[in-house]
Formats: C-alpha cells, sequence, structure tokens
C-alpha cells in the first residue's frame, strides 16, 4: 500500500544516534526536524551529518529541516518561592524592574513587548492556564487584572493572542545558530513565531546573503494575526507548518480544527506544502499504542490532504520512536487509501483557472486512468503545483540533484528519484519501475511537454 501523506519526525535524545535514526527512516521518515531550541548548533550538525549518511547508504531521499526557536518571550524570576499562586481579579504587574518578583510583579524582560502591548490586550501564561488583563501601560510597567488564576512560575514563557508584537524575526541566538545551520545545506529552515510576509523576507534575505544552496523557508502558524495575514506569509514562504499547540492557546481552542482546514485550502490554492504538528500521536511518550482519538487525528491530517504530519516528543524523548513511526506510516498509509475529498471536485478549490496547467495534468491522468505521472524535475516547482492539484496516483519526480529530491520528499504524493543517469536520458519507464509500477499509462511532464505513453 502506497503512503501518499509523508512523515516529518523530530529528532532528539531518544532517537538521534545512527542506529535509531536508521530504523526510523526505514520505518517511514521523510523528513527530519531539528529543533535549534534545543542543543548547540555543533551537536545538531552532527545530527545533520548521521542523517546524510544514512540517506546515503540507503539511497533514500530525507529532508532535514532546521527548525529556530524564534523570538520566545519569557517573564523573569520570582523571589526564593520561585512560583505564586495567582487569583482571579487581583492585581499584577509586569514591570522593568529586574529584581526577583513577588505575589505582585515580575519582571518583564522584554523591552519590544513593554512597548507593543496596550489596554485590553491579553498576557496567557502556563499555556493559557493564566490570563492577564492589561489595564494600564506605562514606559516601565504593565498593570494586569488576573481573570484566569493558577501558580504562575519563574522564567515561564507567554502568549500574546491580541498583540502585535514589533520585534525582529530571529533573536541573536537564531542569527548564530541559523549562521551555523547554513554551512549544513539543509533543505528547509523552520521560522517560529512569523507575524507577517517581511518576516520570511527577512530570513530569505539573511539566507541568500550566506549560501547560495536553495534553502526553503517554512512559515509556522502559531499566532492568531499569522493566520489573518495567511495568503501574504504563504506567498513569501515556500511551506506552512500548522503549529496547533501554541495556535490553541491564543485562539480558541474549538477554532483550531476549522483554522487549520482553511490554511490548508489557501495553501494548496497557492501551490504551498503544508505540515501538520502538534500532539498527534503524543500519549506514545510512554504508550506502545495510540489512543483512538489520536488514531482519528492522524486519520484525519490524511483525509485533509495534508502534505505531512509530524511527530514531537513521541520521537524525541518517546520510549520508542521507531514504533511510534511505524505506527503513523500504517494509519496513514490506510487513510490515504480511503480520502473522504474528491481531489477532482475543482469547486472546492476557489480561484484556479479553468486553463490552469497543473490541473490539467491530473485531468490527463483521471481520463486517461493513467498508472502514474512523471516529472523530469530540475527544481521544485513544477512538481509541487501538480502535487497541489491532489491526483490519487503517484507522481514520480526524477531528479538531477539530491537537493531537489530531499525537498521534494515533504510533498504529498511525491515519490522522488535522484539520478542523473535517468534524468538525463528521460527515462521515464526505468524510474516507474523502482516503485513496482511496470504495466500501464503514464502522463510524462518535462519542462513546457505533457505527452502520455504507455508501459508495456
Amino acid at each position: 500500500m502506497i503512503r501518499f501523506t509523508k512523515i516529518t519526525a523530530s529528532i532528539g535524545p531518544n532517537c538521534e544516534d545512527k542506529t535509531t535514526l536508521t530504523k526510523m527512516i526505514k520505518a517511514g521518515v521523510n523528513v527530519c526536524r531539528l529543533n535549534f531550541s534545543h542543543d548547540t548548533g555543533e551537536v545538531q550538525g552532527a545530527k545533520i551529518d548521521i542523517i546524510r549518511n544514512i540517506s546515503q547508504e540507503l539511497k533514500i531521499p530525507v529532508a532535514v529541516m532546521v527548525d529556530v526557536q524564534g523570538p520566545k518571550h519569557r517573564i523573569g524570576n520570582f523571589e526564593t518561592e520561585n512560583h505564586y499562586p495567582l487569583k482571579i481579579g487581583q492585581k499584577f504587574i509586569l514591570d522593568s524592574d529586574p529584581t526577583p518578583g513577588n505575589e505582585t510583579r515580575v519582571f518583564l524582560p522584554d523591552e519590544d513587548v513593554m512597548k507593543s502591548l496596550n489596554i485590553g490586550d491579553r498576557v496567557l501564561l502556563n499555556d493559557g492556564k493564566i490570563e492577564l488583563k492589561v489595564d494600564s501601560v506605562f514606559d516601565d510597567k504593565i498593570e494586569t487584572t488576573v481573570v484566569r488564576g493558577d501558580e504562575i512560575w519563574s522564567r515561564r514563557g507567554f502568549n500574546l493572542p491580541d498583540t502585535d508584537i514589533n520585534t525582529e524575526i530571529l533573536t541573536a541566538k537564531d542569527k548564530a545558530d541559523l549562521e551555523y545551520a547554513i554551512t549544513k545545506n539543509p533543505d528547509y529552515v523552520a521560522l517560529s513565531f512569523v507575524q507577517r510576509a517581511e518576516d520570511i523576507e527577512f530570513v530569505r534575505d539573511f539566507i541568500n546573503a550566506r549560501t547560495s544552496h536553495p534553502i526553503k523557508i517554512i512559515a509556522k502558524i502559531e499566532r492568531p494575526n499569522a493566520v489573518e495575514r495567511i495568503i501574504d506569509i504563504a506567498n513569501a514562504a515556500d511551506a506552512i507548518m500548522i503549529a496547533r499547540g501554541d495556535l490553541a492557546v491564543e485562539l480558541p481552542f474549538e477554532q483550531v480544527p476549522a483554522v487549520s482546514r482553511q490554511i490548508i485550502r489557501e495553501c494548496r490554492k497557492l501551490n504551498r506544502p503544508v505540515i501538520m504538528a502538534t500532539q498527534m500521536l503524543s500519549s506514545m511518550v510512554h504508550s506502545e499504542f495510540p489512543t483512538r482519538a489520536e488514531i482519528s487525528d492522524v486519520a484525519n491530517a490524511a483525509y485533509l490532504r495534508t502534505d505531512s504530519a509530524m511527530t514531537s516528543e513521541e520521537t524525541t524523548i518517546g520510549d520508542n520512536p521507531v514504533n511510534v513511526i511505524a505506527t503513523m506510516d500504517k494509519i496513514l498509509s490506510y487513510s490515504d487509501s480511503d480520502a473522504i475529498e474528491n481531489p477532482y471536485d475543482w469547486s472546492r478549490i476557489d480561484n484556479i483557472p479553468e486553463n490552469d496547467w497543473s490541473r490539467s495534468v491530473s485531468s490527463m491522468a483521471y481520463l486517461n486512468k493513467a498508472v502514474a505521472i512523471v516529472v523530469f524535475a530540475r527544481d521544485t516547482d513544477t512538481t509541487i503545483q501538480i502535487a497541489c492539484r491532489r491526483p490519487d496516483i503517484p507522481i514520480i519526480a526524477v531528479c538531477g540533484q539530491d537537493y531537489v529530491a530531499n525537498q521534494l520528499n515533504l510533498v504529498r504524493g511525491v515519490f522522488p528519484v535522484c539520478d542523473s543517469y535517468l534524468f538525463g536520458q528521460r527515462d521515464a519507464f526505468n524510474s516507474v519501475r523502482q516503485f513496482g509500477i511496470g504495466i500501464g499509462k503514464l502522463v510524462i511532464v518535462d519542462d513546457d511537454k505533457i505527452s502520455l505513453r504507455t508501459m508495456d
């Protein structure tokens, strides 16, 4: 059974050795995500070397994603207690005083946040368990009222769902991490806490000033203002990650499924791959089996025709990361064969022109009962555009460059073959036979030429 929906696996302490990574890639990992919030650049760089080595040994394309931390905001420290209970209705101050806080106040280290907050804005801490509402704004302090209470701890991160923060997308740490990561030629860089298209453009300029290697940028959608600007952000980025963890804190949680569907639709219109992330199999950190709800969640990623489903702590710190990947592979493989949406019901995708050439390719394959679409891929653009029409047959991308094959390994329904000889000879038949396809019609795309050929 061919799996169309790809698997992005976060790599951490319990799966970073070569033996485990090899087993995970054999079990179905298509993209390895390295979270630069943890470990130094050199440590993460060593993991990239291992992944590249495994990919060469197995002759399997594997994409490497570098995920930079971004401007994560945290409060300061408290006095000896280290934490205090906050009660509904009490006043609490966020200020510029670096001394340890207490039950009435705490240091807010970020000057950009202090300048960005407005009366009525919400400040959410402890994954939304604490909600503060801004009452007054001064140069050196923010006065708030506790709307939802819980214990507040030192150095906890916070979310600002109502606030546009005038801050640079890359912190000093991010710049140092990215400077090093670029030397390893990753396939993707994922940006945290994107707020606007200009954030993507800034990072693209940063990367292009340091390398000619074509690194693609993934925008992580974690904030309401990013959802509101999704079309501009998706146009600026190369791919989108729906980071449901922070998104469910900053948005009312009941809105996240519908918002996710809307983002997927927009990405398909704009020919942008999209990744579904966060808590997909989180019970498997310690359990051998997923919950029934998690099975449905992973299956739903396939039903929505998402490009990739992503693991987080299930593989980074989980007891059995190989089993997690094997489990996700089984769920996605079965669900892909029973996707709810009819890929040829184009009324579901607005604003795609009737004469759109990629739709013509997919329709040609459907009407002629083709067994595969073969694309001779100089870069990723043509293949991604066809894939975003979601044909229900494999797209075999014959590539002459490793990085093209790696980057296409993120994209739903695309099966990259990196072979300079097959690419140079335009050998569609032998490319397809690598996937066990031996008889039937092929739609072949070579630059601007589209043809139909039959394998006997």
